[in-house]
């Protein structure tokens, strides 16, 4: 069983913390896995610097700028990563978008995945048609698991579409917004939860965007499995550097 499978048959709100790699150095990708692994963090995406990253926030836009100035390559990543198994043991999946992948190759993409131990991937701008119709068997050839994302305006259709399709967890966007741009959830998140968790999908839902503190998280996941932190995690590294890891997470999932 894939590692992002075994970690959803656990029976508890799992947190994820988004990263970009090459971000605050070019150097640090592994160190912050250990660290985030140590600190009780229950699985890690590893951002892909991208040159134009829409749907991410000034944060996570600032940090993929810098990590690109560092000399951050999707080549230099994999060479980064190739060890990371001897360390780091909790699932990880690499999100960014669909260009730098198409450009690599994307069957040699997936097979550098499995070599250094990539468990799944978040290509938000690869539509689910396409996927099912030229990547699925490369997936499966690598024992990837692709992750899709639904949001407040998805419809029930696409969501069912998208239950069937997966094989992890549905990445569920709190809002239509860009990254980072929430402070908490009113209302009408809290009502587009309870009715995504009223649907009964088959696949564990885990919160993405808005999620920034305990309180925060403790929202996302009443209806859900987990919850994602990004920009916030980036910011405190920005601030604090690697050193302030241990207590950033501490005080998010403290009861």
């Amino acid at each position: 069983m894939n590692k992002i499978q075994n970690k959803l048959s656990e029976n508890k709100r799992l947190l994820s913390i988004y990263f970009t790699a090459g971000y605050p150095k070019l150097d640090d990708t592994v160190e912050i896995l250990q660290e985030l692994e140590k600190s009780g963090v229950d699985l890690v995406e590893i951002g892909l610097p991208f040159s134009d990253p829409l749907a991410d926030g000034p944060t996570i836009q600032a940090s993929s700028q810098e990590a690109l100035k560092n000399g951050m390559t999707t080549d230099l990543l994999f060479q980064q990563l190739k060890d990371v198994r001897a360390t780091v043991s909790i699932p990880l999946i690499l999100m960014g978008y669909f260009n730098p992948v198409l450009q690599f190759g994307v069957e040699n993409f997936c097979k550098k995945c499995a070599e250094v131990g990539i468990d799944g991937l978040i290509l938000p701008d690869l539509p689910l048609a396409e996927y099912e119709e030229h990547y699925a068997e490369i997936f499966k050839k690598y024992e990837l698991i692709n992750i899709f994302l639904i949001t407040p305006q998805t419809s029930e259709e696409r969501i069912r579409q998208i239950d069937s399709a997966s094989e992890g967890f549905i990445y569920m966007v709190s809002s239509a917004s860009v990254t980072g741009s929430s402070d908490g959830f009113g209302e009408e998140q809290e009502n587009y939860f309870e009715r995504i968790a009223s649907m009964k999908l088959n696949s564990p839902l885990i919160v993405g965007f808005g999620i920034s503190d305990s309180k925060s998280f403790q929202q996302a996941t009443k209806n859900t499995n987990g919850a994602i932190i990004g920009s916030a995690f980036i910011k405190m590294l920005s601030e604090k550097g690697l050193g302030g890891i241990t207590s950033f997470i501490s005080s998010i999932i403290r009861v």
